[in-house]
């Protein structure tokens, strides 16, 4: 598989031109960002400090999930400073959740829009699980206030950086889609991000040629 090598500078042009592109301010107005670790944090403290530019407001307020579902290849003592790719998991594992019960938790997510954070949409089964159990959430929510599910009018919208032209294996309900903001659509490459880097020189040299 080709490499290309992406710099910090190309993310934060990256994303600072999506919030103008989708006008995320104007349409739809993420009052909570749920970052998936670890590839999501870096872009999410990003694209708050864009969105907060935007609509001149507070921060939004930022809460990490961890998901698993890749798998670690082994490194080969002829690899490079990155070792290898990695290869989709079958099964997504929930390594951290929101917790809403403790007395300095979240007030609730309902009525909210929450955008979920992520570096990539690859398989797009990681994204399609973090959906699945946010609605879960949301539901139980509904339930204890007696209300209806979808009575709450709580939005979920995502935002990546990088969204790969490939068949998904995960499937993203209509109106999550609705609200589906890639900064970049690109072929099936071996993606490096800079939170990946031994040597950040190298691979920002690298991800100005292009390589």
């Amino acid at each position: 598989m080709s490499k290309l090598h992406i710099s910090y500078n190309q993310i934060h042009k990256l994303i600072s031109a999506t919030v103008d592109k989708y006008q995320f301010v104007e349409n739809f107005k993420p009052d909570l960002i749920v970052a998936i670790g670890g590839g999501g944090f870096i872009p999410a403290r990003i694209l708050r400090t864009f969105l907060k530019s935007a609509s001149d407001r507070k921060n939004i307020p930022i809460q990490a999930i961890g998901l698993n579902l890749y798998e670690e290849l082994p490194t080969h003592q002829d690899s490079d400073e990155e070792g290898v790719p990695e290869k989709p998991g079958q099964v997504v594992q929930k390594t951290q959740w929101l917790n809403f019960g403790g007395s300095d938790s979240l007030v609730s997510l309902l009525g909210r829009r929450i955008l979920i954070v992520d570096e990539v949409d690859d398989t797009r089964k990681t994204l399609a699980y973090a959906v699945d159990e946010l609605r879960k959430d949301i539901i139980k929510q509904e339930e204890l206030r007696g209300m209806k599910p979808g009575e709450s009018n709580t939005q979920i919208g995502i935002f990546v950086i990088h969204n790969k032209n490939k068949e998904k294996l995960g499937v993203l309900p209509e109106d999550v889609m609705a609200h589906y903001y890639p900064a970049a659509n690109m072929d099936d490459v071996w993606l490096v991000y800079p939170w990946d880097a031994i040597d950040i020189d190298t691979h920002t040299e690298k991800a100005e040629n292009k390589q």
